[in-house]
């Protein structure tokens, strides 16, 4: 049902998006599709009252090493996307692995505000978990912050996210250097 409300409003911004398509404010098509990847790292930390299988057996937490592959496809000043990921955790997290869709606001010369909805799965010490995992985050690139000659068009971006699991059964705060093509 959610997911479904999420493609629903997907697919309401596309006349307007279509209506508005010119130039994106970094200089890209604004319709197109636009790949990347990215490596970063962050922590997960599940509450204790968590409703899946760690609920029994107590809480897990960790931090995580995380690559991750999508695809963006800009619509004038919005962005519709899918990611895949996969982390390998320390402490109590052996491995997460999940997909999530992606809608987001175009800021600045490069940057984007995004929120994302989709499914995780969690390999912990105390047991195994998969739910839907939602959240929110912000990718700013070089121009934003000054560094626009460094980099050129290289596509080079920071971002910070954060993320629950089950909705608020979990956070998941992450930091990412992202490389878009």
């Amino acid at each position: 049902m959610k997911l479904t409300l999420i493609a629903a409003l997907c697919a309401a911004t596309l006349p307007f998006a279509a209506a508005n398509a010119q130039e994106a404010p970094d200089g890209s098509r604004a319709f197109g599709i636009e790949p990347y990847v990215g490596i970063g790292g962050g922590w997960h930390d599940f509450d204790t009252g968590n409703k899946g299988l760690l609920q029994t057996q107590g809480s897990a937490k960790g931090a995580l090493v995380t690559g991750f592959a999508g695809v963006n496809v800009p619509l004038g000043m919005f962005v519709v996307g899918a990611e895949g990921n996969v982390a390998k955790g320390f402490s109590d997290i052996d491995w997460e692995y999940g997909v999530t869709g992606h809608l987001g606001l175009r800021i600045g010369e490069s940057g984007m505000v995004f929120g994302r909805a989709g499914y995780q799965w969690v390999n912990t010490e105390i047991g195994d978990d998969r739910n839907e995992l939602y959240g929110f985050g912000v990718e700013v690139g070089p121009k934003d912050i000054g560094l626009g000659g460094i980099t050129g068009q290289s596509g080079v971006r920071l971002r910070l996210a954060v993320d629950t699991f089950d909705v608020f059964q979990s956070i998941r705060p992450t930091a990412a250097v992202v490389f878009h093509f």
